[in-house]
């Protein structure tokens, strides 16, 4: 076990505590499963008292970092974050990061896509019937005029997830799942007025096409399309925007 207690000054206590439980556990000083020192020990240890020292466990308890457990065998023990716990926090930052700054949207689209594009040739090359079937079946829900906007958001979420799925690499999925399912609704909105849903459907058929042929290449192009596609449905927005004004 390793933290370090001697860098705490008398401001924002709480805080400093849990930034050094934090970085002991992120540089793995303080392991999963590992039990911490008990809030007496760390009050001593950090020169603290209790309530400051509980405040910073709440702080990390919040943050999925350590969990609580009672009993005579209980105390604060450092958390194993699971995949799913992991991606949803991933997907609030991101869409809060997106959404709170002003981004430039070619600079939203330009990530989202350049990123994507990173997943295609291992997509392609390691892809599965399960990827492919489910990228058919999101290609077949969003060519059904009945679906709606909302819904057809949805499908275009899960169609490209789908694809980085293919690449069967589970940390780039997890990395993506920020890009995709933060940016993706994000575009949607702003372009779903503008958009030709065919045109879309028939793009991301392509798409599946050149996946399922292990053709990179063409996938690449593919993609690169979608992209254009995007920005020029921004610019037609922009544009009738502006005639209004």
């Amino acid at each position: 076990m390793s933290i370090e207690y001697n860098r705490i000054n008398k401001e924002g206590l709480s805080t400093q505590i849990a930034d050094a439980i934090r970085t002991a556990i992120v540089e793995g000083g303080l392991v999963v499963e590992e039990r911490l020192p008990s809030e007496t020990e760390l009050a001593e240890r950090f020169g603290v008292s209790r309530p400051t020292v509980r405040e910073a466990l709440k702080r990390l308890a919040a943050q999925n970092l350590i969990r609580t457990q009672r009993g005579p065998t209980g105390g604060a023990f450092v958390n194993r974050i699971s995949w799913s716990e992991a991606h949803d926090a991933l997907v609030t930052t991101s869409t809060m990061l997106i959404g709170m700054n002003d981004i430039p949207f070619e600079d939203v689209v330009e990530a989202r896509f350049t990123l994507e594009a990173s997943c295609v040739p291992l997509a392609a090359s390691r892809r599965e019937k399960q990827q492919l079937k489910a990228m058919r079946r999101e290609i077949k829900r969003q060519r059904s005029a009945e679906l709606t906007d909302e819904d057809f958001c949805a499908s275009d979420v899960r169609f490209h997830r789908a694809l980085v799925d293919a690449a069967a690499n589970p940390v780039i999925s997890f990395q993506m799942a920020g890009m995709i399912e933060a940016m993706q609704p994000l575009m949607n909105m702003i372009t779903y007025r503008t958009r030709d849903r065919t045109h879309i459907a028939k793009l991301h058929s392509s798409l599946c096409d050149a996946i399922e042929a292990r053709d990179s290449q063409a996938a690449l192009v593919i993609l690169e399309d979608l992209s254009g596609y995007t920005l020029e449905l921004m610019t037609a927005r922009r544009s009738a925007r502006d005639s209004k004004s």
